[in-house]
């Protein structure tokens, strides 16, 4: 499965990767997350409970990052085990362009999952995914319209 889309976000460039960086807004933004830790600056542990069809399951996952790129871009690959339900692993690789007071980022990612999940058809895999991606990235852009980030 693979998803790309493009943001604007209502703040500069530097701003942004600092957001994208910082687990607690992180936390807000991911879609049924109800733990983020930060190992290190590359490394993170999440904990999330999603619901895909008629699969709800709860995912322990690890996301590594490379900021060789930083701050114009960076990649991120993760895993996570949802027991029963399945798996799910892929990567993305995004890139953040100033725009003056705002910024673009464009991501491109891809994932495969298996288990039960991978049953239920790419279809509603893939419009899950979407639905998802665009929750995240509208609560991310939201907090900088609130001032929070």
């Amino acid at each position: 499965m693979e998803l790309k889309d493009e943001v604007t976000i209502p703040a500069p460039r530097d701003e942004v990767y600092a957001a994208l960086n910082d687990p607690e807004i992180l936390k807000r933004c991911i879609p049924g997350c109800e733990e983020l830790i930060k190992h290190s600056d590359e490394e993170l542990e999440a904990k999330v409970v999603l619901k895909i069809g008629p699969v709800k399951a709860k995912f322990n996952g690890t996301v590594r990052l490379d900021k060789s790129g930083a701050p114009e871009s960076f990649s991120l690959t993760g895993e996570g085990n949802g027991g029963a339900a399945g798996f799910a692993k892929g990567g993305a690789d995004v890139t953040l362009e100033d725009q003056g007071d705002t910024t673009i980022l464009r991501y491109e990612a891809k994932a495969d999952i298996g288990g039960k999940l991978a049953q239920l058809g790419s279809r509603l895999v893939q419009s899950t995914a979407k639905k998802l991606s665009s929750k995240f990235f509208n609560e991310f852009a939201a907090t900088f319209e609130d001032g929070a980030a």
